[in-house]
């Protein structure tokens, strides 16, 4: 298992928290004219006071060293965490277009959830694609992300647990 592979994991997805929506929509909008792009990152949906089973996606992780321009956005893989798990991509098209290009059709095999956000980045302006590129429903969800410090409060077991599986 390659680096890029061991980034994305399976799980249900439940949706997309509402301010992670407007985080990638605001980013694409200051990129502009240049590329916005980042991992899609979840957390527990019961973490999140939701009673279900699954992941929702609370974070947008944009690995350094990312260089982008009006038509592109390339990672490079050897600044990517080792310990980074992503559910899928996000990243914008300044040109408008929201629908995936042959170079993402190449990259959407990693993560089961693609989201494309278009100039001008108002809040209709995105898709979410599945791994072949299809268009996808992706819930937004209105749930409370928890604080940073909260979020980070962890034990050994939970790391224990996790790296588990």
């Amino acid at each position: 298992m390659g680096l890029l592979d061991a980034l994305f994991r399976s799980n249900e997805i439940l949706g997309i928290a509402e301010e992670t929506l407007e985080f990638a929509l605001e980013s694409s909008e200051a990129s502009h004219p240049h590329e916005y792009m980042g991992f899609l990152r979840g957390t527990e949906a019961k973490r999140l006071g939701v009673d279900r089973d699954g992941l929702i996606i609370t974070d947008i992780l944009v690995v350094p060293g990312t260089e982008a321009n009006s038509v592109s956005a390339t990672v490079k893989t050897s600044q990517i965490p080792n310990d980074v798990k992503a559910l899928g991509s996000v990243h914008s098209h300044p040109n408008g277009v929201i629908s995936p290009s042959s170079a993402d059709l190449e990259t959407f095999g990693r993560g089961s959830v693609h989201i494309i956000i278009g100039a001008p980045y108002d809040r209709g302006d995105w898709q979410a694609f599945d791994s072949q590129g299809q268009p996808t429903n992706l819930n937004v969800l209105d749930v409370d992300l928890p604080d940073t410090e909260d979020f980070f409060d962890f034990t050994q077991q939970d790391i224990d647990e996790e790296l588990r599986g």
